[in-house]
């Protein structure tokens, strides 16, 4: 990725790499590790030490999967899929404690996606149990386009395009850690305290599958804070190097995935 965005909010501002690996079992239970190479020394200047080529962050976790049909539950109008999972989010002891608040956090999350839909809704829940104890919402709505159909009916496109727009939303106190101002009177910053729109994204993916069990895909995103003027106002200050005068990014990134 060209940068690590965190609720359209720079967590680096310079390109990384996210690998991962997950094993899936009875087509229900999934468990993985996740990890952010930072690749350049940009650390070394936003407060958390210089971790070029080293991991910055790993992420193990655990997700129960399940597709509801019409045929499991009645008045369904189509296919809905679940995820709940757990994650636990781990620093380097180099980068926990110090005055960026690097240090570790649990997550859990809920996901709902109705793929079969032409607007294909997307719906995520996500709460951090330790490090700001705050809620965030995303609601995403899009459309894949087959350029190039499968094989046979019913297979997944060769090469597709999918462009799709989302909402973030967060309770008070996920606003209040990321989110600050500048108080005159105090001369000083303080937290924007209170709940309300956070990231907008316009996104737009290009997919390719290579071979049976191989992928490259790549994106294009813009992310913004559009709704709210505070929180717009207070994403401006996140940035940990302090040089962040906007509230707005542009990213881009490619993937590649192999499965067996």
């Amino acid at each position: 990725d060209s940068k690590f965005l965190s609720y359209g909010l720079v967590d680096n501002n310079n390109p990384i790499l996210t690998p991962s690996a997950s094993m899936s079992f009875w087509n229900l239970l999934t468990v993985g590790v996740e990890s952010i190479f930072d690749i350049t020394r940009y650390g070394h200047k936003a407060g958390y030490g210089n971790r070029a080529w080293r991991y910055q962050e790993l992420d193990p976790g655990v997700s129960l999967t399940y597709a509801f049909s019409p045929d499991d539950i009645s008045w369904l109008p189509t296919t809905i899929e679940v995820e709940l999972g757990y994650m636990y989010e781990y620093h380097p002891r180099a980068m926990g404690g110090n005055a960026n608040g690097w240090g570790d956090t649990q997550f859990v999350w809920l996901e709902a996606s109705m793929e079969d839909l032409w607007l294909e809704p997307y719906f995520y829940y996500e709460r951090d149990i330790d490090r700001d104890n705050g809620t965030y919402l995303y609601a995403e709505i899009g459309h894949t386009i087959s350029l190039i159909d499968g094989e046979e009916e019913g297979d997944d496109p060769i090469l597709s395009i999918r462009p799709m727009v989302g909402q973030g939303f967060g309770n008070a106190q996920r606003v209040r850690a990321y989110a600050c101002r500048y108080d005159a009177a105090l001369d000083d910053y303080v937290p924007v305290d209170k709940a309300g729109l956070m990231d907008t994204c316009i996104k737009t993916e290009l997919a390719w599958q290579v071979f049976e069990h191989f992928s490259l895909s790549g994106y294009v995103a813009y992310t913004a804070f559009v709704f709210d003027r505070q929180i717009r106002e207070g994403a401006r200050c996140y940035e940990a190097t302090g040089d962040h005068e906007r509230s707005w990014n542009f990213t881009a990134g490619v993937a590649l995935t192999a499965s067996f």
